[in-house]
């Protein structure tokens, strides 16, 4: 493997001059710039980064933590928080913890280990004693997508009982008034917020929420499956259903598959985030569309201003609206479903 010396050699120029080329700081002519590059090149030099890292202190590394890539909001998230990242000069790491504090914990120590310069955080629950962890370790970090308790930390998140008050919204001036929700798990603020945004809609408008139809589970295709299963055997069963995300939506789908319900004509079916485009010809599930993208790259920008002290002081909270994008699954739209979007957009 060159060495910096080898590159000095072939340029015929000392080792700090090759340091100065490489890495810009200071002023050095433009011919011997151009032998240093063209050494670089020929002899295919790679720049020790750990070494010159050592010596900073930055390794000019973020760290992406995530519970699931393959969920294609995940997936969106992830784009945009690399790509901000790159613009900045930034490479990303990337972990997934499938909801696992044990492989959260593992992520943490392994991170720490490598001296990444900071961390963008999909929390296991709420977690306050990570973020603490963190914080001593003076790791800058900004949770994505969840509200945490406990600690104070920069979080970018969307507006996920708004969203869901929405799509009830929507349900309940179609008529609807038997609607189940299929959420994730009660440890998880998106699901709490999200059975929060059902129960405020019903109860404004005097729908009172009935034994069996909100179920708690996993944001998962099996756990979606199951969830459904057991209140499509209820009776009366409901006329409509609200799937957490996405992936507990095609579990429901499946499972009204296998029972021969159709959707919309036997039972309206609504989620949050959109289907695979692989999964439906047309865009099929009225869902409430959260700004996968703009909320990985604005978490990043986020931390690379606190990395470089430009952040606005104290914790900053960042929460995005969601937008209801009506589609089949939802059923036929009457005049009503307007005045309540109107107002459910004021609020």
């Amino acid at each position: 493997m060159p060495t910096i010396r080898d590159v000095a050699k072939l340029a015929g120029v000392s080792p700090i001059t090759v340091s100065r080329v490489i890495n810009n700081t200071s002023y050095i002519s433009e011919g011997t710039k151009k032998r240093v590059e063209a050494a670089v090149r020929q002899l295919g030099y790679v720049p020790n980064t750990l070494a010159r890292s050592l010596r900073s202190r930055r390794t000019s590394t973020l760290a992406l933590v995530l519970t699931d890539i393959t969920n294609p909001f995940w997936t969106t998230v992830a784009r945009g928080a690399e790509d901000a990242a790159s613009k900045a000069g930034f490479s990303m790491m990337l972990g997934n913890t499938d909801e696992s504090e044990e492989k959260q914990a593992r992520y943490m120590k392994a991170l720490l280990e490598k001296q990444i310069d900071g961390i963008l955080f999909v929390p296991v629950g709420k977690t306050p004693a990570v973020i603490r962890m963190l914080k001593r370790q003076d790791v800058p970090v900004v949770v994505l997508d969840r509200r945490i308790t406990g600690d104070k930390a920069d979080v970018v998140r969307c507006d996920s009982e708004g969203g869901a008050y929405k799509l009830i919204g929507l349900l309940l001036s179609l008529g609807h008034r038997r609607i189940a929700v299929l959420s994730g798990p009660q440890s998880i603020s998106t699901a709490e917020d999200r059975v929060q945004g059902y129960r405020r809609a019903l109860a404004e408008q005097g729908v009172t929420v009935q034994p069996g139809l909100m179920q708690y589970g996993k944001f998962t295709v099996e756990s979606g499956a199951e969830m459904a299963h057991q209140v499509l055997k209820l009776s009366p069963r409901p006329t409509a259903i609200f799937a957490g995300n996405n992936f507990i939506a095609i579990g429901a789908l499946k499972a009204m598959q296998e029972l021969h319900v159709r959707v919309p004509e036997d039972v309206a079916l609504v989620g949050f985030d959109d289907l695979p485009a692989n999964l439906t010809i047309d865009p099929f599930l009225t869902v409430a569309r959260q700004p996968a993208y703009e909320m990985g790259s604005r978490a990043a920008e986020l931390l690379l201003a606190r990395l470089d002290g430009t952040a606005p002081r104290g914790y900053q909270e960042v929460v995005l609206p969601t937008e209801v994008e009506i589609h089949h699954s939802s059923g036929s739209p009457v005049s009503a479903r307007g005045d309540f979007t109107a107002k459910a957009s004021a609020r």
